[in-house]
């Protein structure tokens, strides 16, 4: 009879627990972001990035095309940062609010506050609206390019910096990707 109930103990103790790691999966699988994939016709992920979209060239951005994001997704954000700058991540681009509709931008986005009838150019940390061009004082930088997907429009004017943008996407971020280009000065 003990040993019966031992048998019955364990295997009751074995449908609990892989019930309860079922559950827990599905949570997790529930909360994980989606990925999206980011590409440019100019470089290839982890390329060096043309002269033309630097300091060194016409300083315009970069054509880039992403993968959509889940269906309640309700616009895009866009963040290009370098973080081999020595002093802090330098801020090259931020545009907010880009419409659900668009997954690819062109080359030479205009530096004005609004574009693409709805996204709004932020300010970068050459203090300017719109993109800044890799110009790294010295070595080969890293310039990443974020896509993230949100279940909401961000309720911001034009010209907010990347800190205010990534604290109000937050908690409504659905999908991200990131596209690496490098560039070095001649």
């Amino acid at each position: 009879m003990k040993r019966k109930n031992l048998l019955l103990s364990t295997v009751c103790l074995f449908i609990t627990v892989g019930f309860s790691n079922t559950i827990l999966m599905k949570c997790k699988s529930e909360t994980r972001q989606q990925s999206i994939t980011v590409t440019s016709t100019a470089f290839a992920e982890s390329g060096m990035i043309p002269s033309k979209y630097t300091c060194d060239g016409v300083n315009v951005s970069p054509p880039l095309s992403w993968s959509k994001g889940s269906d309640s997704t309700k616009s895009y954000v866009l963040i290009c940062d370098d973080p081999d700058a020595p002093a802090k991540t330098w801020l090259h681009w931020v545009l907010y609010n880009i419409p659900l509709s668009t997954t690819s931008l062109p080359e030479n986005v205009p530096a004005t506050e609004t574009v693409l009838s709805t996204a709004l150019n932020g300010t970068n940390d050459f203090k300017t609206l719109g993109y800044g061009g890799p110009c790294p004082p010295g070595g080969t930088h890293r310039y990443f390019f974020k896509i993230f997907a949100l279940d909401c429009l961000l309720n911001l004017k034009a010209g907010a910096t990347a800190d205010t943008v990534t604290g109000l996407m937050k908690d409504h971020v659905l999908a991200s990707g990131i596209l690496i280009g490098k560039y070095q000065r001649k």
